[in-house]
C-alpha cells in the first residue's frame, strides 16, 4: 500500500537550495545521514532534488516526508525506508549481502572491511557463478523486494506535486543517453527504472522505452537543474569516489573500480560544462540573462568512505547503514559549519581543484594538480 496522500506541506523557509544526489546502493545511507543533518538544521530551503538509482530514492523519499510532515515528517520517511531496507537480500542487487555475524566481526563495531563482499571468498566464488547468468533466467518471475519497499514509501502524487521538484535519471537502453523523469512523468516504475542495474535485474520498460541505471549516463544529472528551478545554488551530495591510490589487481578490484570511474564520468562532464559557462559569465562573454550563474557546493568525506569498497554497496546490513548514516551527518554538519553562510552568496566548490586537475603522479620536481584547461 502507498503512503495515504496528505494535505501538501508549504514550502519550506530558509535559503533557497538544489540537491544533486549520486546513486550507489546502500552508500546512499550517507546521502540519508546529510539529508537528515540539513533537515535538523532548517536554515537552506530545497527546491529541486536531482537523483539517481540510491539518490533517486533518497530523493523521493524526501519529497513524500516533505509533502506530508515538513522536514520533521521528510527525516522520519527517510529513516523509515532505510530501516525497511536493512537486512534485506538482494535489494541493491541479486547477489545479495554478507551480513557478518557478531560473532565474525568480534565486536559490536565492526571493521569496514567486514561489509566488503570481495572480501570473503565464498561471496567471491559466488557472484563469479552468478555472473554466468541473465536476471531473466535467475528471477523468471521478476520478484524485486526494492519495487515493494519503495511502493510503501513513496507517494506518487507528492513527486509530481509536492514542494519539491523531483528529477530522477534513467538511462536509454536503446540511445544509451539519460532520461530525466520530472512532473507528470514520475512514478514508482521511473524510481525504478533509475535503479536498473542490468546484471541484476530486469530491464524496466516504460512507454515501451527500455531502462537501465541512471548511473551510466547521469550520477546524478546536473542540467535539470540548470533549466527546471529558480535557485541558483547547488549542493552536490558526493558517495562515489574520485580517486583509488593502489592498483586493482584482483577481479574483484578491478570490477569495482570500473564501476567507480564509469559512475563519476558524466557528473565530470557536466562539471566542466558549467566551469566553462562560469569562465564565460566571469569574463562577460555571454549575455547574462541567458545563462544561469550556478553556485555549486559539495558534500563528501572520501577518506570516512574509503575502507567501504564497492562491493559493501550491495550489503544491508543495518550496522552499515548506520555508520553511513552518521558519517553522513558529520560530514553535512561540517559543510554547514563552515559553507553554510555562503548560500547565496558564493560557490564553495572549486570545480577546477577537485574535478578538472591533473592528479596523476609525478616524478621529482615535476609539478602536479595542474587544472585542465577547461
Amino acid at each position: 500500500m502507498a503512503p495515504t496522500p496528505h494535505s501538501h506541506a508549504p514550502a519550506p523557509v530558509g535559503r533557497p537550495l538544489d540537491l544533486a544526489l549520486q546513486g550507489g546502493g546502500s552508500h546512499g545511507a550517507f546521502t540519508w545521514g546529510v539529508l537528515d543533518a540539513l533537515l535538523e538544521d532548517g536554515t537552506m530551503a530545497m527546491d529541486g532534488v536531482s537523483g539517481t538509482s540510491a539518490g533517486a530514492m533518497n530523493a523521493a523519499v524526501l519529497a513524500t516526508g516533505m509533502a506530508q510532515g515538513g522536514a520533521a515528517g521528510a527525516r522520519q520517511a527517510l529513516r523509515s525506508f532505510w530501516q525497511a531496507v536493512s537486512g534485506v537480500p538482494s535489494v541493491f542487487g541479486m547477489m545479495g549481502e554478507v551480513s557478518p555475524s557478531p560473532d565474525a566481526a568480534g565486536a559490536h563495531a565492526p571493521p569496514p572491511w567486514i561489509y566488503n563482499r570481495n572480501a570473503w571468498p565464498a561471496a567471491v566464488a559466488w557472484d563469479a557463478w552468478l555472473r554466468l547468468w541473465s536476471p531473466y533466467q535467475l528471477n523468471p518471475f521478476n520478484l524485486d523486494p526494492l519495487r515493494d519497499i519503495v511502493r510503501h514509501h513513496v507517494d506518487e502524487d507528492a513527486l509530481r506535486k509536492g514542494p519539491i521538484k523531483v528529477f530522477v535519471t534513467a538511462t536509454s537502453v536503446r540511445t544509451g543517453q539519460p532520461r530525466v523523469f520530472s512532473d507528470g512523468d514520475l512514478s514508482i516504475e521511473a524510481l525504478m527504472a533509475s535503479a536498473c542495474l542490468p546484471r541484476s535485474a530486469q530491464t524496466v520498460v516504460i512507454d515501451g522505452e527500455p531502462f537501465w541505471d541512471g548511473g551510466f549516463s547521469g550520477n546524478p544529472s546536473l542540467w535539470p537543474l540548470v533549466y527546471g528551478t529558480q535557485t541558483d545554488d547547488v549542493l552536490l551530495v558526493q558517495i562515489n569516489p574520485r580517486e583509488h591510490d593502489a592498483i586493482p589487481k584482483t577481479a574483484a578490484e578491478i570490477d569495482d573500480r570500473i564501476n567507480e570511474i564509469t559512475f563519476n564520468a558524466s557528473l565530470v562532464a557536466e562539471l566542466r560544462a558549467i566551469a566553462f559557462v562560469q569562465r564565460l559569465l566571469r569574463d562577460r562573454r555571454v549575455d547574462p540573462s541567458h545563462y544561469k550563474a550556478m553556485r555549486l557546493h559539495r558534500v563528501a568525506d572520501e577518506a570516512g568512505l574509503a575502507p567501504f569498497g564497492a562491493s559493501s554497496k550491495l550489503n544491508t546490513d543495518w550496522r552499515l547503514l548506520t555508520t553511513l548514516f552518521e558519517l553522513g551527518r558529520g560530514a553535512a554538519q561540517r559543510w554547514l559549519a563552515s559553507c553554510g553562510q555562503k548560500v547565496g552568496q558564493e560557490s564553495t566548490l572549486d570545480i577546477g581543484e577537485v574535478f578538472l586537475a591533473n592528479r596523476v603522479h609525478k616524478g621529482a620536481g615535476e609539478a602536479g594538480d595542474k587544472p585542465l584547461p577547461l
